[in-house]
């Protein structure tokens, strides 16, 4: 239903910036599985990822939430599928059903200490029927 890349500016994530991903729903009867992607190069120099998401639906208020991404094990060996770029997924959701018919916005904002966060490439999110 979706499935969307973002690229990260020079492969630095700063601070401020927020990645947003915009969609239409149609069916509310179908549950859906919601899932961030991150890419990584082996420039990124921690094990976790922390993000803040938000999510805004076409009726009531914006709903929040912060989210881990473990990219690596605690000897640094990347948990994702590539060889230089590294691609790791993340269920947000599973089996949801949205409450409203209409236009939905997802974004994220790196959680992490650095103001210029190196290493990650793009940010994903895709959301897919339920089997």
């Amino acid at each position: 239903m979706y499935n969307q890349y973002q690229a990260i500016n020079n492969i630095t994530w700063e601070k401020d910036k927020e990645y947003y991903f915009t969609f239409e729903v149609k069916d509310i009867s179908v549950p859906y599985d919601l899932t961030l992607e991150v890419r990584n190069n082996n420039l990124y120099p921690y094990q976790n990822l922390w993000l803040f998401c938000s999510e805004e639906q076409p009726i009531g208020p914006l709903r929040r939430d912060t989210i881990e991404c473990i990219l690596a094990d605690e000897f640094g060996k990347w948990h994702g599928h590539g060889i230089s770029l590294y691609q790791s997924s993340f269920p947000i959701h599973s089996q949801y059903k949205f409450p409203y018919a209409g236009q939905y916005t997802f974004s994220f904002r790196q959680g992490m200490r650095d103001d210029a966060l190196k290493g990650i490439q793009e940010i994903g999110f895709s959301v897919r029927p339920s089997h």
